[in-house]
């Protein structure tokens, strides 16, 4: 059996022995539990060592988990052949009750409305050649108090509907250019863009980081002009709708400046000559564009990607609109580096269902902030142990930690121990009974 320990050595810089030795007995307890991942449970399913008033110590100690997750993947999860992207999103975790740090009412997409819970955000780095994602840190989003009324304000004024008033043709009077580079970042892009800047360092040019790739919510020039000034080129997405121009390319009138937007994009009627790409699939016909274009809200020029379905049979249209603020970047590696974001949401699904982030009932800061990171700790771990053990899934994994368990309890009720190469072949065979995916390794290792 894999030797927990001996792979949180590398962590001895950041931590300290107790603490070391307490995730030790920790995760073990988590991988072979049943059932709810609560302090208590866990207190259940560990070894001597690991009672509840060990585990209770445990996460009421501060950890450096930035630190924690970087180098445990530095040592057993990096390569460096590999190309890596920078990846973020945020997770909701609902919660009953009123104590616990943070609580709020956030935004969940799978509700599709604002439910009681807290929320984290992510980042990640994502294998190019693997298409795995490695969760590098973990920070809870707590909202001041002028931060809420700021939201119930909006909220208020979207509900009002004031008339509009007839304004003059043309600029109004006495208004100034803006420099659009320079832009006031809300709460939430401070906190990334402090995360992103944390996460550089502790990366320090060890693997070259290019792109941060985040999703919709994002693609505005707020969250490009944050992602620039922290050295990182962003891949996101627009709205549907948005207002895309391609850049005059005319002669000069003779008078007053030079213009700079030329004719607005129709996304149906979008000119050959930006198409790139036409795939048929099922009726489906897929029509991919890039161009650079402009956008009176940005202040830089967008590398924009357009991926265009058409249904042969009922002719309707459906699009999506991807851009980059690298102008270089080809087309098939800006939709497939879009589409690698997603794995950071498998990480998220992996730690509520199986490693407690739905779970735990903690209620202070610190314990809140190291179940958390507890838990997407355990999605890189259990990651190099499917590696190491040759499993296909979580579940495999699980059900071999638990037949070892069922096998190790087993054998300290015998009056003697049996042979060593016995022993193994129990062991083996057990620990297979539950897996999905039954491997020889499995079958065969001792």
């Amino acid at each position: 059996m894999i030797d927990i320990l001996a792979l949180l050595q590398c962590l001895d810089p950041c931590i300290t022995t107790t603490t070391m030795r307490q995730m030790s007995r920790i995760i073990p307890g988590i991988i072979t539990m049943t059932g709810r991942v609560t302090m208590l449970g866990m207190s259940r399913w560990t070894e001597k060592g690991g009672s509840y008033r060990t585990i209770q110590r445990f996460f009421q100690t501060v950890i450096p988990w930035a630190q924690v997750f970087w180098i445990f993947f530095r040592q057993h999860l990096l390569k460096p052949d590999d190309v890596y992207l920078l990846a973020g999103d945020e997770s909701i975790v609902t919660k009953a009750g009123k104590k616990t740090h943070g609580l709020d009412r956030f935004f969940a997409g799978l509700y599709g409305r604002p439910v009681p819970g807290l929320a984290f955000f992510a980042l990640s780095l994502i294998s190019i050649q693997d298409q795995e994602s490695y969760p590098v840190m973990v920070e809870q989003i707590v909202r001041s108090e002028e931060e809420k009324a700021a939201a119930k304000a909006r909220s208020k004024k979207k509900k009002v509907k004031k008339k509009s008033k007839k304004h003059k043709a043309g600029r109004p009077k006495g208004s100034k250019n803006k420099d659009k580079t320079q832009v006031k970042l809300t709460p939430e892009l401070e906190l990334i863009k402090t995360m992103v800047q944390k996460q550089l360092l502790l990366i320090n040019g060890i693997i070259p980081i290019s792109y941060l790739v985040l999703d919709g919510h994002f693609g505005n020039n707020n969250a490009l002009q944050m992602t620039l000034h922290s050295g990182l080129n962003l891949i996101s997405k627009l709205r549907h709708d948005s207002a895309l121009y391609f850049p005059y390319n005319g002669l000069y009138s003779g008078s007053g400046p030079h213009r700079k937007y030329g004719d607005k994009i129709d996304y149906q009627h979008i000119p050959v000559e930006y198409l790139k790409e036409v795939t048929v699939e099922d009726d489906i016909q897929t029509c991919t564009y890039q161009a650079t274009m402009l956008h009176k809200d940005f202040a830089q020029a967008l590398n924009v990607v357009i991926i265009a379905k058409i249904n042969l049979k009922t002719q309707s249209h459906s699009h999506v609109v991807l851009f980059s603020s690298d102008l270089a970047l080809p087309y098939a590696q800006l939709v497939d580096y879009y589409r690698l974001r997603f794995q950071i949401e498998f990480n998220f699904r992996d730690a509520k269902q199986y490693w407690g982030l739905e779970d735990f009932m903690n209620i202070s800061e610190t314990a809140v902030t190291n179940a958390a990171n507890l838990s997407l700790f355990m999605v890189n771990l259990s990651q190099l142990l499917l590696r190491d053990l040759r499993l296909f899934g979580v579940l495999d994994l699980k059900a071999h930690f638990l037949g070892r368990k069922y096998v190790s309890e087993t054998l300290k009720l015998l009056p003697e121990i049996p042979d060593p190469i016995l022993i193994a072949q129990v062991f083996a065979s057990v620990s297979s009974l539950g897996c999905i995916h039954s491997t020889d390794f499995c079958l065969n290792s001792s």
